[in-house]
């Protein structure tokens, strides 16, 4: 149909009349009632040349099956005799803590087995690193690079992070380079996840992919709030739930990683469970009463010589809320050795306060007749190091025959690396776990480069 041309140009006008509005908002304005969009952009650029890429190479050990390492074996079968290492390499991030002594913290899994450590900084300069120290239980590590020309990043002060704060997450996801994301804080004290050895992390909807691990989560004032270290996903693809590790806690680490080369922790001595629901009623406790309790005492240590009892529940440590026993065992972890602590218990219905000072975890060998559980009778323990830092456990040195370490299946030379799905690193560790007299244990043991679990009876 043809239209006069008077209703065409006012069908044209009418349509512009709409069109124009729509196009007026989808332009992001310069300005709102003369003062400039907020932007993020410069807080980046006084950060970013705080956070490098870092690039590894490595050799990592081939587990094989223990009859490929019988040379009779491999000679009657004819098999050619197969590499035990493969090179590695693996991308990351991390953080600049201190650029006149160029100190950066990243996380110990980006370094594990690393051989060769390079840093990218912002300007493009590869620099050599070298290691200081690594702490897999905290997955926290420390490298040096050459002090010239670096940007540290500042610290945001302790406990002042929120939930529901603006954050910034930057990394260098699937080695693309230098990337900013940002989200929220959705969570603090995050525990139990099984990802660390002592957690309490921070959780984030930023988006944080593979290769941001050991970069900065920072808030909008540009300060360090957190070290990015993992995400939580079904398929390897992030879905908004991502964790940092605390920039404090990662200090705390670091600077006994500087001053010793090792984390020594402190020791209480107690088996530890959550104050669920059933077991705040049994103890005539309110509902909704979260804490720690105390399940077994070690004869001798810290937690004995302090008067801490079986049943105790702790619910306080130097001033701060406890709420589960992997909060409990996490600070308790970070404490220096010989640190005092002050500790609210409830004990029958009855709050008390209660002075301990944590020890070193200076036992290096055990009798499994020591313990209050037997079903590891009859068996000596010792300390484990293998030639990495994330080689460490109990290694079973003795079995007397027919004892009752020896009907669970255990034998000399046998490697305990969990009890109870807790990593171990020493036999003060194993004691904690074996402390209750009747409580179930599982070990995850290796044995021959093999690994099994092996649940006690």
């Amino acid at each position: 149909m043809h239209l006069p041309i008077k209703f065409r140009n006012a069908l044209l006008l009418t349509a512009l009349a709409v069109a124009l509005p729509s196009l007026a908002v989808a332009v992001l304005p310069q300005s709102v009632d003369g003062a400039p969009v907020p932007s993020l952009a410069p807080m980046l650029e006084r950060v970013t040349p705080g956070v490098v890429n870092i690039a590894t190479e490595g050799v990592q050990r081939v587990r094989r099956n223990p009859l490929l390492e019988d040379p009779f074996f491999r000679r009657f079968f004819n098999i050619p005799d197969l590499p035990a290492e493969r090179r590695t390499e693996s991308l990351g991030s991390g953080v600049i803590i201190d650029a006149a002594r160029g100190l950066v913290v990243t996380n110990n899994h980006v370094i594990a087995n690393a051989e060769r450590i390079r840093v990218r900084l912002r300007d493009e300069r590869v620099l050599q690193a070298e290691l200081v120290g690594a702490d897999p239980e905290t997955d926290v590590a420390i490298i040096r690079i050459p002090a010239e020309r670096l940007t540290a990043l500042p610290m945001a002060a302790p406990d002042s992070l929120r939930v529901g704060d603006f954050v910034v997450a930057i990394g260098n996801p699937f080695g693309l380079g230098q990337t900013v994301t940002s989200g929220i804080v959705s969570a603090l004290g995050r525990t139990g996840l099984g990802i660390l050895g002592y957690e309490d992390l921070i959780q984030t909807d930023a988006s944080i992919n593979p290769g941001n691990s050991g970069g900065a989560l920072v808030n909008l004032k540009g300060e360090l709030v957190g070290i990015n270290t993992a995400i939580f996903s079904q398929g390897g693809g992030n879905i908004g739930i991502g964790f940092a590790i605390p920039a404090n806690m990662a200090l705390q680490v670091a600077e006994q990683l500087l001053q010793f080369g090792e984390v020594r922790r402190g020791f209480l001595g107690a088996q530890l469970q959550d104050l669920d629901p059933s077991l705040a009623e049994a103890f005539g406790l309110p509902a909704g009463q979260s804490g720690a309790v105390l399940n077994a005492i070690v004869p001798g240590s810290a937690a004995d010589e302090a008067g801490l009892r079986a049943g105790d529940v702790v619910v306080s440590l130097n001033g701060r809320q406890i709420n589960s026993a992997g909060e409990l065992r996490t600070q308790i972890g970070l404490l220096r050795v010989g640190e005092p602590v002050q500790l609210e218990v409830l004990r029958e219905g009855k709050r008390m306060s209660v002075s301990a000072r944590v020890t070193p975890r200076e036992v290096t060998e055990v009798s499994g007749d020591d313990f209050p559980n037997p079903r590891l009778a009859g068996a000596t323990l010792r300390n484990f190091q293998g030639p990495g830092d994330n080689q460490r456990g109990v290694v079973v040195t003795q079995v007397a025959p027919g004892s009752r370490a020896g009907q669970n299946g255990l034998r000399p030379g046998d490697i305990i690396v969990e009890a109870n799905r807790r990593a171990l690193t020493n036999v003060a560790e194993l004691a904690e776990v074996m402390a209750s007299p009747g409580a179930q244990v599982m070990l995850r043991v290796r044995r021959q480069g093999v690994e099994a679990f092996v649940v006690l009876r």
